[in-house]
């Protein structure tokens, strides 16, 4: 039995709906469901009924919610005694964990004036997706993260919200629109469109849709991948056009162009959130320093997204 098990047990649990509480945990249905089976195994009870209109806790259940509520506040008091420490917080680099296009686009600019003005502040990068990055601050793998604040916010992490990124269109340099200014969506509804997989990067995927949606348009949706970097390689191949977010240009793809998206919604309808994010409730002064410094030059980094 593991904490991981016990925290999407009490997911379950709370929401009587593995759907929800798979989204809730940022992972899923599935792989939800597997993790409730092996602590199902590993503990020789049936802890959910389950029906095809409902699903119900067990005797079982109902003793284990409380028991696991109990031995996860426990552990999660124990973590964040030892992570804020200061001995341990001194001698180990500050964690900090962005999406792809943070990454590129946020993250060099702001580690580059974090170095002029705290060089005692050492930082180590990982680059993953929202849904990968948010079970991380809360196991205390990662100190801080850049991401896309889900939908249902977690309650255990505190959310910042720094900027709205802005879309452009991505276009194989040989296309006939790539030397453009700025294209329309209509002018790019016949083309064949990647886009992201819902399920790994929701935000990206809904404003492609809400996008064709809001102007009357039906996309023709050709490609659905995983990975930035892959759809914009597939744009590379001429296998249609693909809308992301602003800093992705800055990935060193070639045989790419990124263009200005022309729409007449305003920008709050059009951007990308982006937010910092950290353990509510947990104490690094190196944090409060790099959000003090990410807030002076904030608009500066914007003006770039």
């Amino acid at each position: 039995m593991e904490l991981h098990h016990l925290r999407c047990f009490l997911a379950a649990a709370d929401e009587l709906h593995f759907g929800r509480a798979a989204q809730r945990m940022e992972m899923m249905p599935s792989g939800l469901g597997r993790q409730i089976r092996l602590l199902e195994d590993s503990l020789g009870v049936k802890l959910f009924a389950r029906t095809t209109r409902a699903v119900s806790l067990t005797d079982e259940g109902v003793s284990l919610r409380r028991d696991a509520r109990d031995l996860l506040a426990r552990a999660d008091a124990i973590q964040r005694k030892f992570r804020d420490a200061k001995p341990m917080a001194a001698a180990r680099r500050f964690r900090i964990g962005a999406i792809d296009s943070a990454s590129a686009g946020l993250l060099p600019l702001l580690l580059k004036d974090l170095h002029d003005t705290r060089p005692e502040i050492s930082v180590q990068l990982f680059e993953d997706k929202t849904v990968r990055l948010m079970p991380k601050i809360v196991s205390g793998a990662l100190d801080m993260a850049f991401v896309r604040p889900p939908v249902r916010l977690d309650r255990r992490i505190e959310f910042h919200p720094l900027l709205q990124e802005s879309p452009v269109v991505a276009l194989q340099q040989k296309h006939r629109l790539a030397n453009r200014k700025s294209i329309s969506l209509a002018e790019i509804a016949t083309e064949p469109l990647i886009v992201p997989d819902r399920r790994s990067r929701p935000h990206s995927h809904d404003l492609t849709m809400k996008l064709f949606d809001r102007a009357g348009i039906s996309p023709q949706i050709a490609e659905v991948a995983d990975e930035k970097q892959t759809i914009v390689n597939m744009v590379s191949a001429g296998l249609g056009a693909a809308i992301v977010p602003r800093w992705t240009s800055r990935m060193a793809i070639s045989g790419v162009r990124y263009i200005k998206l022309r729409t007449d919604a305003p920008r709050e309808e059009t951007g990308l959130p982006l937010a910092a994010a950290w353990l509510r409730g947990s104490r690094d002064p190196r944090r409060d320093a790099i959000v003090a410094l990410l807030m002076s030059r904030l608009a500066a980094y914007a003006r770039s997204a």
